[in-house]
């Protein structure tokens, strides 16, 4: 397989691994340029092993043993120092296969912000009796901490994104460490996802292990504990937030119903009251996408669109929250919307207020928007039609370009993230995390409408996935 040239580097903690650890730094050289190999203290040959290694090899040395936890530390700190994005960590005692780091790579593509860890086949020959009991124990753990199933949650063969990488201080700093680390980023919001990979366990007389049965199973059940004691305040705490989240948006629609009321039912749904009640909701849109509990937002207009000129503005589809984080843009936007989103008990009366249309074929569909472009509204749909579970890109309907070409509009793709991180699909429950919403350069159709979907589908892909540069 070649060679990766993400902005990715392998850390290798070491300790008293001296007959595998030189085969493992060159296995991994063959599939990562840069390499930190942190000694931890050994008392073998493995610091004369390190002192004659090729380029791309970084070594850091603790002067003694402090445990795996305080190596991986030593390693992420030195891996954001020199400009890492991401780290792949994987043990000096041979059990892996360098040539799976690809696959751990493929998978960060798809997910640039998530930990992805390399399960081994716990049933594999060789593998140690008492490591098969405590991966099982401690995937119980992390499924009850996390409520995120994770078939081994001691694998030390893993994928780190530096930048959201939670728990650098660590309760704990040795066997146990690794898993603290995935129960911090998990609580921060981390996506946590698996890849099979391959293992290969020596005769137990070759073997070299450090895990101490009884003593490390004691320390698991007390970090086990404190953790379960801290996820109770956590998960208390983030419903805190959801409960108070949407109890906001329900006094936002109603807000927003009474003054549609007031504003154009009583007043009349002239032109004037019409946008008066469009900013009004930008201005609200924007207020609550900025004070979701727990979470943060950016915005980003490096262009200076104002829009002005109408446009068709098409977005990725990640969470309910995206009409906020649309609504928000300008006061003159028309949103296309789903049957049951312009009926929705909850919001759709405010939808209606705003001259949101659901998406049909007729013929006054158009009619309308023409009028409402007329009057110097943009014409705003999500080509997927659907919000992605896992934040991906989908296929992109024709339909946006279709309506896009038939009423001489522009393209105008803004870019949504972090929505379906904080609100998932199929959840109700509001997870920590950053949103942001980025407006690109308009582009204008003029290869036909079909030649431009397939176009801009390839531009979000392109948009979401990490630069390989």
């Amino acid at each position: 397989m070649s060679k990766c040239r993400c902005n990715i580097c392998a850390i290798i903690p070491t300790y008293n691994n001296a007959g595998t650890v030189r085969q493992v730094i060159d296995d991994v050289l063959r599939h990562c340029d840069q390499v930190i190999v942190v000694n931890d203290g050994s008392t073998d040959e493995t610091a004369t092993i390190l002192q004659a290694l090729p380029a791309g090899v970084t070594v850091m040395t603790h002067t003694e043993n402090k445990g795996k936890g305080h190596a991986l530390v030593t390693g992420f700190r030195k891996a954001k120092e020199m400009g890492f994005t991401h780290a792949v960590t994987i043990d000096a005692d041979g059990q892996h296969f360098a040539d799976d780091i690809p696959l751990l790579v493929e998978e960060m593509r798809r997910d640039p912000e998530a930990i992805i860890v390399g399960c081994r086949n716990l049933t594999e020959e060789n593998m140690p009796r008492q490591n098969t009991f405590a991966n099982r124990f401690s995937n119980f753990w992390f499924k009850l901490q996390t409520g995120i199933p994770l078939p081994d949650t001691q694998s030390g063969f893993r994928l780190y994104p530096l930048a959201l990488l939670k728990g650098l201080s660590l309760i704990t700093s040795r066997y146990e460490a690794e898993l603290e680390l995935l129960v911090f980023a998990a609580w921060a919001g981390v996506s946590v996802k698996s890849v099979s990979v391959r293992v290969y366990y020596p005769p137990a007389e070759e073997r070299v292990s450090h895990f101490r049965p009884v003593y490390d199973f004691f320390r698991i059940s007390v970090l086990n504990t404190i953790l379960c004691v801290v996820a109770l305040f956590v998960g208390l705490k983030q419903w805190a937030y959801t409960i108070f989240s949407f109890a906001y948006f329900l006094c936002f629609a109603l807000d927003m119903t009474v003054r549609g009321f007031f504003l154009l039912t009583l007043g009349g749904a002239t032109k004037e009251h019409k946008l008066k009640y469009h900013t009004i909701l930008q201005r609200k849109s924007r207020f609550v996408i900025n004070h979701v509990p727990g979470t943060t937002f950016s915005y980003s207009n490096p262009n200076g669109e104002t829009f002005d000129k109408p446009a068709m503005i098409i977005s990725n589809h990640q969470s309910h929250l995206d009409l906020m984080g649309i609504m928000m843009l300008t006061p003159k936007v028309i949103i296309l919307t789903k049957n049951w989103v312009w009926h929705n008990p909850f919001y759709g009366i405010v939808i209606r207020y705003a001259d949101f249309f659901p998406i049909t074929d007729t013929d006054q569909m158009m009619n309308d928007l023409k009028q409402k472009v007329e009057e110097g509204y943009s014409v705003m749909i999500f080509p997927e039609g659907t919000r992605s579970e896992d934040c991906r890109i989908q296929r992109f309907h024709r339909g946006a370009f279709y309506l896009a070409e038939q009423l001489g509009l522009d393209i105008l793709p803004v870019y949504i993230n972090g929505f379906g991180k904080v609100l998932p699909k199929k959840s109700w429950h509001l997870h920590p995390g950053h949103m942001s919403v980025e407006v690109m350069p308009r582009e204008k159709i003029t290869e036909g409408y079909r030649a431009t979907a397939r176009k801009m589908h390839k531009k979000f892909v392109a948009g979401f996935a990490l630069n390989d540069e």
